[in-house]
């Protein structure tokens, strides 16, 4: 086996996994997402196109009762994921309206996917007929272009091919280049940048195969020259399908990347949540669990959770401080100052440590007790914030929470509940 060859099985083996990764929401997701089922229908069509292009499944179809099967099936496959891909297209433009003010270069798009339909049909029976009638498979062919060059019904079957290829790359080329420069996330651009660029590959390779086996027609080339240029294009068309499975790819990996962060954010905070809806269990939706069973709670997405994790949080704070004395805050900030090393919500860890000894020490609820201003703008910043209060929280234990509220009820500068409610 060829390091060609080889690399063949790779990328038909990375086209099916992405495939079938994309598959359920593709059959099963919501009937109005056309763009889902779009992308997964070419990744599935090139997926079969790139296996029968390797070796083992080259040779036994090439082989069999049908001589060059391979090379119709995976011309009828391709041609199909062609129409997927423009179609795919089309479907990212779909919150302009039909009329009115449309971007000249989306009304293009459905003016090429209009059109598509009817090519992809004509090009299949065209191909079909061409393929049966002028194009010598009198013997099995393993390399179909280099084995063909120099003959005219090869060459005319494989243009006809090579014209409809070559025109949806230049079209998904053109649209892509124009999203990539209006994409403002970065790994949406990045992907739409790979994908551009797979594209421009495509158009490259469509152009030199229809120019090379024309000019066999006219000046045969050798059998060493014609295998070598087959060998090297269809090494940049493994490159193309490399490029497109991975650019096509990278935003689910951002949204992968995120869930993660979202299941971090929930292994962190667990601990803290927990012991707040355990002092004030009317709170939650549902009874505090352990973190092995809040994580298996598939009936909540991650991101819902955590937000809803950050607001009983919040709430039990506000909440505490009906039971926290009124020196509390300065009393847990000078405590997080003095330590050897100071850290990122120390003090309000140590707030509301003390706050929780307070009230499960029988202290009365008064008046609310003073809490540090929050600085979060959004609510992925306060997520943030929940999570350092939460790391430092597992580092105060109950001692220096004793001495903590200890500090705020000794402290003379403090108001007293009864000053305040007096005032």
């Amino acid at each position: 086996m060829t390091p060609l060859d080889l690399a063949g099985y790779l990328i038909a083996g990375l086209m099916t996994a992405v495939a079938l990764w994309r598959m359920p929401a593709a059959l099963w997701g919501d009937e109005e997402d056309r763009r889902r089922r779009a992308l997964w229908g070419c990744y599935a069509g090139f997926a079969m196109a790139l296996w029968t292009k390797t070796e083992a499944v080259r040779i036994g179809l090439n082989n069999s009762a049908v001589t060059d099967l391979a090379v119709l099936i995976k011309h009828y496959t391709a041609t199909v994921a062609i129409l997927a891909i423009l179609s795919y297209i089309v479907a990212i433009y779909g919150s302009y309206p039909e009329e009115g003010a449309v971007p000249r270069h989306v009304r293009f798009a459905r003016l090429v996917q209009k059109l598509a339909a009817k090519a992809s049909v004509a090009t299949l029976i065209l191909l079909t007929v061409l393929f049966f009638t002028v194009v010598d498979r009198s013997e099995p062919s393993d390399r179909f272009v280099s084995d063909h060059a120099g003959e005219w019904g090869a060459t005319l079957y494989m243009s006809v091919f090579y014209l409809y290829l070559g025109a949806a790359s230049a079209v998904c080329a053109f649209q892509w280049a124009l999203a990539t420069l209006d994409a403002r996330r970065r790994h949406l651009r990045i992907g739409l940048g790979m994908m551009t660029f797979a594209m421009f590959i495509g158009v490259g390779y469509t152009v030199s195969r229809t120019l090379f086996l024309w000019i066999s027609v006219v000046d045969e080339p050798t059998e060493a020259f014609a295998l070598r240029f087959d060998r090297i294009t269809e090494a940049a068309q493994l490159v193309l399908f490399a490029f497109f499975a991975l650019g096509a790819s990278v935003p689910a990996f951002a949204a992968g990347e995120r869930r993660a962060r979202l299941w971090r954010a929930q292994i962190r905070l667990h601990a803290l949540w927990y012991e707040l809806m355990t002092a004030f269990p009317e709170q939650p939706f549902d009874p505090p669990a352990s973190l092995a069973r809040e994580l298996t709670r598939f009936n909540v997405p991650a991101d819902l959770r955590v937000d809803r994790w950050a607001a009983d949080i919040a709430d039990a704070v506000e909440k505490l401080r009906h039971y926290a004395p009124d020196g509390l805050l300065a009393a847990a900030e000078r405590t997080a100052a003095a330590g050897p090393r100071s850290r990122e919500g120390l003090a309000d860890a140590y707030w509301i440590r003390a706050a929780l000894l307070a009230k499960t020490s029988g202290a009365p609820a008064g008046s609310a007790s003073p809490v540090a201003a929050q600085q979060a703008t959004d609510q992925d910043g306060e997520v943030a914030r929940l999570v350092r209060v939460a790391a430092a929280y597992r580092t105060v234990d109950e001692d220096r929470a004793r001495a903590v509220l200890a500090a705020a009820t000794a402290d003379p500068a403090a108001p007293s509940r009864t000053t305040e409610k007096t005032a």
